[in-house]
């Protein structure tokens, strides 16, 4: 099954692609890698904020890493025309905004993963980095960036 007749399986709607908040691109391609910038969580009230751990629980945070994921489906989708157009997800980084003391960042960041498995079946599977940072723009609670194979 395609990406796309995937998402229309299991009911999966893309948002809007986010815009830039402040001077990059969403996305690069080179050669048939595309690169896209780091994405947040955002649901029609807005960014997913807090520390997790604190303000967040590890259930919340694992929901915004899904939202960064479909996010981040949405610039591939803007970018390439259609999500057919990946070969495979290659590496993803993922960072939560940890309150001092929670250290459980992959089972977080796993939203975002399991996302992407349920788009691209096999090809979904990807090298990843998890990890915790002091501070996000914006408060927001994850952000994710990755990088994609495509045709």
């Amino acid at each position: 099954m395609h990406p796309e007749e995937r998402l229309a399986a299991t009911g999966i709607r893309l948002p809007a692609a986010p815009r830039p908040a402040a001077q990059y691109l969403p996305c690069v391609r080179t050669g048939n890698l595309l690169y896209v910038s780091g994405q947040g969580p955002v649901t029609a009230e807005g960014f997913v904020t807090g520390k997790v751990g604190r303000t967040i629980d590890e259930a919340g945070a694992k929901h915004a890493a899904r939202l960064t994921g479909l996010a981040i489906l949405s610039v591939l989708k803007q970018e390439l025309g259609s999500l057919d157009q990946v070969v495979r997800v290659v590496k993803v980084l993922g960072m939560v905004n940890a309150a001092p003391g929670f250290n459980r960042m992959p089972a977080v960041i796993d939203g975002c993963s399991e996302l992407f498995v349920d788009v691209f079946g096999d090809a979904g599977r990807h090298a990843r980095s998890a990890v915790g940072v002091a501070e996000l723009p914006f408060d927001i609670a994850v952000e994710i960036e990755a990088i994609f194979e495509v045709r």
